[in-house]
Order: C-alpha cells, then sequence, then structure tokens
C-alpha cells in the first residue's frame, strides 16, 4: 500500500512539473529571455543541422516536447499503479526505470535548470526510490 501511495507521489511530481511546464512555454513570458535582441535573434538563426526551422522555434518545441514527456512518464506510472500494482510489483525492471528516469532528470535539473524543479524532481526521485527499495524488500 505504501509503495503505491510513494509511486502516485512521485508520478503526480512530474505530472505537475510538466504541466506547469507546458502552461509555461505557451501561455506565458516565463521562459522568455529577458533581452528582446535575444528573443530577435533567435528568430532569425537558423541551426547548423537545417536551416527548416530557427533557434526559436527549436526552443519552443523542446520545451513542449519535455513538457510532454514528464505528462507521459506521469500519466503513465499513475495509470499502472492504480491500476496494476502487481504488475510493478512482479516486473521489477518497471520501478527501476522510474528511478532511473527521475535521477536523469534530477542530474538535469541540477545542471541545466534552478531550484523549483530540483526540489520537486528530487522529491519524485526519492519517492520512486523508497518504492523500489519497499519492493525488493
Amino acid at each position: 500500500m505504501i509503495e503505491q501511495i510513494l509511486l502516485l507521489i512521485g508520478a503526480a511530481i512530474f505530472g505537475v512539473l510538466g504541466t506547469i511546464h507546458l502552461i509555461y512555454t505557451f501561455l506565458t513570458n516565463k521562459f522568455m529571455p529577458r533581452k528582446q535582441e535575444v528573443v530577435e535573434a533567435m528568430k532569425e538563426t537558423s541551426l547548423v543541422l537545417t536551416k527548416e526551422t530557427t533557434m526559436w522555434k527549436a526552443w519552443i518545441g523542446f520545451n513542449a516536447s519535455h513538457s510532454l514527456g514528464a505528462i507521459v512518464f506521469s500519466v503513465f506510472y499513475i495509470l499502472l499503479s492504480i491500476q496494476h500494482m502487481d504488475v510493478i510489483n512482479e516486473t521489477k525492471g518497471f520501478i527501476w526505470l522510474a528511478v532511473i528516469n527521475s535521477f536523469a532528470y534530477l542530474f538535469l535539473a541540477k545542471k541545466y535548470w534552478f531550484t523549483i524543479p530540483f526540489i520537486g524532481i528530487l522529491m519524485a526521485t526519492v519517492s520512486f526510490s523508497i518504492t523500489a527499495f519497499l519492493i525488493y524488500v
């Protein structure tokens, strides 16, 4: 029972962070550079990889896909823990996938992001890690 609750908490944190990130990407100016000239430069600059897009479009797309990845991860583990907790208990790879994924996000948050997502992802990582420990004990 506690394993299921911790798994739901960890997954919900990712869902909340991903949803906020998606809202910030499309409905606010939170991810806008403070200098307008940077925005203009991003809109006028293509990637070395291709001239089919700009740094600005790539920036928006990367933020949106990042958000969707966190949301899908969250929904997957929420549904799995509510409807098929037995699968998680019997197929240990599912819990280890959550632990490894959350540690990867934690590394990114520490190295590239800021305090709020780092703390949220740290809480989710602890939840997933304790769940894995409890399943194995």
